[in-house]
């Protein structure tokens, strides 16, 4: 088995991270900043929205157990990929949807759920990025497993 790397932003990352790190098939979860022009940047940083970061969650997981298409099938369910830089609550472009592929099988299979999805279910509204991947900076370490360290605090998630 190698382990491969999902890499996703949908609102707040605790919760992201929440619903993914117990899925069977998935090894490790860590929430961070990507998809922005700051190095090394901080909670407090990248919650400005200046940095252009957007809180996501990296994924490593077990193909044979768990595919990137099912990882992506709960992603678009677990958010909503219709507003953009928003979710409940959560407002900026560090909340925004996103989907940051780390080879060309993986930006082929998002773009092609979200084609379908758009026409099939979201009236073709969705304002989700798929873009490539490029550096991952882990969060401050009070964030990682942050429902597991913090049970009973809210989310805008849907699960």
């Amino acid at each position: 088995m190698k382990p491969e790397k999902a890499v996703f932003a949908a609102g707040c990352f605790w919760g992201v991270e929440e619903i993914f790190s117990d899925m069977e098939g998935v090894i490790s979860t860590k929430v961070g900043y990507t998809g922005g022009n700051t190095p090394d940047p901080t909670y407090r940083e990248v919650c400005t929205g200046l940095t252009g970061h957007a809180e996501a969650v990296e994924i490593e997981f077990d193909s044979d157990v768990i595919s990137y298409e099912n990882l992506l099938k709960i992603f678009w369910e677990i958010h909503d990929p219709t507003t953009l830089n928003r979710q409940g609550p959560d407002t900026g472009t560090q909340y925004r949807s996103a989907v940051f592929h780390v080879n060309e099988e993986q930006k082929s299979s998002a773009e092609n759920m979200k084609n379908r999805l758009n026409e099939e279910k979201y009236n073709f509204r969705i304002v989700t990025e798929i873009t490539p991947f490029g550096i991952f900076y882990p969060a401050e370490e009070y964030h990682q497993k942050y429902f597991k360290k913090n049970p009973g605090h809210g989310c805008s998630l849907k699960f």
